[in-house]
């Protein structure tokens, strides 16, 4: 079990190790590209190449380069594997197994909470917000960010994701963490070791050759910023999935037992090993991750980027989300629900605050409290019932549905992933826990024919 000691020096100023020495393994082995900056462009190719193959967490066992990839890279990329498949000793397979349970039965709320608690939380770092924006002007490509985390979170998840060699979890983070390292090699042009010891990365003139060279290109102050993707921005990214989602479930009267928060805290932990988070920056209580997650972001908060891009990254998630809804006097209700679930603090910081006219708050305001307060009165009776948990069930069915599961919008999902997404999708369309006219009710308002349906129904696409 890790430990929960703070280690010195700071958090951002520490990466990954293993992954770093694999990138700078690949990249100094590397042709350079002939734009005179000595870009890796063939390099990143292989890379990006090799890592599509590792489909399922069987595959990494043994697993070998293509032939026709050069020695070193081939050396580099199967040392990683080696070392960096397996669990940590201190996995209990009956715990994530546990957390797997928590989040098929939770289903479709768990898209509602991605969407308006953990990704909001995410950008509110404003050096994780300037990274993220650096990585692709993100505010104009929300739908790639949104299904790369999807991409990583349902293999994670679903059954036997971490532990069986049929599951994709280990295989999907993996990829996440050679990411991780790829993008900080290029953003600070070598080595953290390198950049720590040398001064700001000046940035180079724009060659419009795309996200890599756009990495590549843009500068970055380690003293000011920080490592890119470093430590500090890891572990906080974690508790988003972990703690944040949990806290919505408390935050809407659906808080899960103890020892079932324990074991989803436990399963992410366990991600968090495979993505190369030191354990000291881990937690294992609810009471434990919410300390952390104030102290990360106090400390994430002194690191001020300029200009600050989190307004940006939050309205464009906001978007994405009411555009997803056809009625326009409730289409503020994404940004409502946030603001409810992430705190007046996040909404501030995130540019979020204002967004809303009287009407429309008034009305969010109206109906949070009726629906809580008539879920209170059931429970007594029937303590299974939620009005609430009809209703994010619906916001996730219409974000999951049309934008994680629209393979014409960026970063087409793997088809491994996408079937069982699917059948994970049509298992969630009933509602076990609810009476029968709730999911008639339900399907209605997410726009399926009927429960149990996946397809829309008419005037609803």
């Amino acid at each position: 079990m890790p430990d929960g000691s703070r280690l010195s020096p700071s958090p951002a100023l520490r990466a990954d190790p293993l992954a770093d020495a694999t990138i700078e393994r690949i990249f100094a082995s590397a042709e350079t590209g002939d734009d005179g900056h000595g870009f890796p462009a063939a390099a990143i190719g292989i890379v990006n190449r090799e890592i599509r193959t590792w489909q399922t967490n069987g595959m990494l066992a043994g697993w070998r380069a293509a032939p026709d990839v050069p020695a070193p890279i081939a050396a580099a990329l199967e040392d990683f594997v080696r070392q960096a498949h397996g669990l940590p000793a201190w996995a209990d397979a009956a715990r994530i197994a546990r957390a797997e349970e928590q989040f098929m039965d939770i289903s479709l709320l768990s898209c509602t909470l991605l969407f308006c608690a953990s990704l909001p939380e995410c950008y509110l770092m404003p050096d994780l917000a300037g990274v993220l924006h650096v990585a692709g002007q993100l505010e104009a490509h929300t739908d790639y960010r949104v299904r790369s985390t999807a991409a990583m979170i349902f293999p994670v998840m679903l059954h036997g994701g971490l532990t069986d060699a049929e599951g994709g979890g280990v295989a999907q983070v993996l990829k996440v963490r050679l990411i991780h390292a790829t993008i900080r090699h290029l953003i600070l042009r070598g080595s953290p070791e390198h950049a720590l010891e040398s001064g700001p990365v000046p940035p180079l003139p724009a060659s419009g050759g795309g996200l890599h060279h756009t990495l590549y290109e843009h500068g970055w102050d380690v003293a000011r910023h920080g490592l890119p993707c470093n430590q500090q921005e890891l572990a906080y990214t974690l508790l988003t999935f972990s703690y944040v989602f949990l806290r919505g479930l408390r935050t809407l009267g659906l808080a899960l037992p103890r020892a079932d928060e324990e074991a989803y805290l436990h399963a992410w932990n366990v991600v968090g090993h495979v993505l190369g988070i030191e354990s000291a920056q881990m937690a294992h209580t609810y009471e434990q991750a919410g300390i952390l997650f104030a102290e990360l972001q106090t400390a994430g908060a002194r690191q001020s980027f300029d200009p600050d891009r989190r307004p940006e990254l939050a309205a464009s998630l906001m978007a994405a989300m009411e555009n997803e809804i056809p009625l326009p006097l409730v289409r503020t209700f994404p940004v409502q629900l946030t603001r409810y679930l992430c705190g007046k603090k996040t909404a501030q910081a995130l540019g979020l605050a204002r967004r809303v006219n009287l009407p429309a708050r008034a009305l969010f305001i109206a109906c949070l409290g009726i629906v809580l307060g008539f879920d209170a009165a059931v429970r007594v009776f029937l303590p299974q019932f939620s009005i609430s948990r009809m209703l994010t069930r619906v916001l996730g069915y219409r974000f999951m549905a049309r934008i994680l599961m629209d393979q014409t919008r960026p970063l087409k999902l793997p088809d491994v992933l996408l079937n069982d997404v699917n059948a994970a999708l049509h298992r969630w369309q009933t509602d076990p826990r609810q009476p029968g006219w709730v999911n008639k009710v339900e399907a209605k308002l997410a726009g399926r024919s009927k429960p149990g349906s996946d397809k829309p129904g008419r005037g609803k696409q």
